[in-house]
C-alpha cells in the first residue's frame, strides 16, 4: 500500500520556470546552459525513480507500506530517501539511479564511474550513500519512535534503466547482494520474507509509524534564483504562451493571445502565475499581480483573483493573496 506517493519535485518546476522567464540574451547564455544541465540531470532522477514505482505494484498491497521521496529532518539538516517500505518484519530503504552506459563499482576509493559513448564521468558511491541513510533513519527511528521494536534495515541500490550494464573492479559479495535492476526488486524484497522472523512488528504499530513519517515529510524548496545567481528583477514578466511558450501574451477580447503563434486561451494567466508563486513567493496583491501579467485593468485582476478562490487576508485596498496550486 503507498502511503505517501512521489510528486512532481518543486526543484523541477522551478527550473523549468525559470527557463521560461530567464532573458534570452547573450549574457544569460552560461546560466541557461548550466539550468538546462541541471533540469536534464533533475529529471532523469525523477523519471527513474518513477519506473521503479512500476514494479513495486507486484508486491502484495496488504503486506508492505510504501513512502516514496521522504524527506525528514536530522540535526545536521535534513536526510532524503528515494523510496522505503515497511513490514512488520523488516524495512527497505532504496536508492535509485537512473544512468544510462556502463557502471562501474570501484570500491578502491568508493566511487561510481560511468562509461558512455567513450568518455567516462564519476559519481558518489551509492554504496556509501544508503549506509548513511540507515544510520539516519535509524537514529530517527530512536528518537522520533521511542517504542519501536528493533527491526532489520536492509538497503537497495536499484538501476531504473534496464538497459545499463553493471559492473564491479572486484568480486565484492556485498555489491552483488545490494545492486541491482528494478526488474529483480520485487523478488528480493520477497527474499528477504524468508531472511528475516515473521511479524516482528504488530500491524497496528507498522500503520502509525508509515503515518508519522509521511506526516514528518519535510517538502524540499529550494532556492533556485539564488542558487544560479538569478536576481527576481531580472525574470520576464507576462503571460507565456501554453503552446509555444513565447510571451508575453496580450489581452484580447476576454481572452489571452499569442503574438508568435496566435493561440488563445481565456485562463492562460493561471500558470504564469504558478510561475510567479515558485520564483517570486508565494502571496500576490492586486497590484503585484497586474505588475507581473502587464494587466492594465483593475477590474480585470479583481475578477480574476475572485474567480480564483484564492484564501485572503487584510482589507480590499492592502489585500493579500495566497497562491496555492495542487
Amino acid at each position: 500500500m503507498i502511503i505517501k506517493e512521489r510528486k512532481y519535485p518543486i526543484s523541477i518546476q522551478k527550473l523549468e520556470a525559470i527557463l521560461r522567464r530567464l532573458p534570452k540574451k547573450p549574457s544569460f547564455s552560461s546560466k541557461r546552459a548550466l539550468i538546462e544541465e541541471e533540469l536534464l540531470k533533475q529529471k532523469a532522477g525523477y523519471y527513474g525513480e518513477q519506473s521503479l514505482d512500476y514494479h513495486l505494484r507486484f508486491l502484495p498491497d496488504k503486506k508492505y507500506f510504501i513512502l516514496q521521496d521522504l524527506r525528514l529532518a536530522n540535526k545536521y539538516g535534513f536526510f532524503q530517501i528515494d523510496t522505503l517500505i515497511l513490514s512488520q518484519s523488516f524495512l527497505v530503504i532504496l536508492e535509485i539511479k537512473n544512468i544510462k552506459g556502463t557502471i562501474y563499482f570501484d570500491d578502491n576509493f568508493n566511487q561510481l564511474i560511468r562509461s558512455s559513448d567513450g568518455k567516462e564521468e564519476g559519481f558518489l558511491d551509492p554504496l556509501l550513500q544508503i549506509r548513511r541513510q540507515q544510520s539516519e533513519l535509524m537514529h530517527w527511528l530512536s528518537n522520533d519512535f521511542k517504542n519501536f521494536p528493533e527491526i532489520p534495515i536492509e538497503t537497495f541500490v536499484v538501476i531504473s534503466n534496464p538497459s545499463t550494464i553493471i559492473k564491479s573492479t572486484t568480486n565484492n559479495t556485498f555489491l552483488k547482494e545490494t545492486v541491482m535492476h528494478g526488474t529483480l526488486l520485487p523478488q528480493k524484497i520477497t527474499d528477504l520474507g524468508k531472511k528475516h522472523p515473521p511479524k516482528i512488528i504488530p500491524m497496528k504499530q507498522l500503520k502509525e509509524l508509515a503515518h508519522k513519517l509521511k506526516k514528518m515529510h519535510v517538502v524540499s524548496n529550494p532556492d533556485l534564483l539564488k542558487r544560479f545567481d538569478i536576481k527576481k528583477s531580472e525574470l520576464v514578466k507576462g503571460v507565456y504562451c501554453p503552446k509555444c511558450h513565447s510571451l508575453p501574451m496580450l489581452r484580447k477580447n476576454k481572452a489571452w493571445l499569442c503574438k508568435s503563434c496566435s493561440y488563445s486561451l481565456r485562463d492562460a494567466h493561471i500558470e504564469s502565475l504558478k510561475d510567479y508563486a515558485l520564483l517570486i513567493g508565494p502571496t500576490i496583491t492586486n497590484r503585484q499581480l497586474r505588475d507581473f501579467l502587464y494587466l492594465s485593468s483593475r477590474t480585470t485582476s479583481v475578477y480574476f483573483l475572485k474567480s480564483m478562490n484564492l484564501k485572503h487576508s487584510g482589507n480590499t485596498k492592502g489585500r493579500v493573496y495566497e497562491l496555492h496550486f495542487s
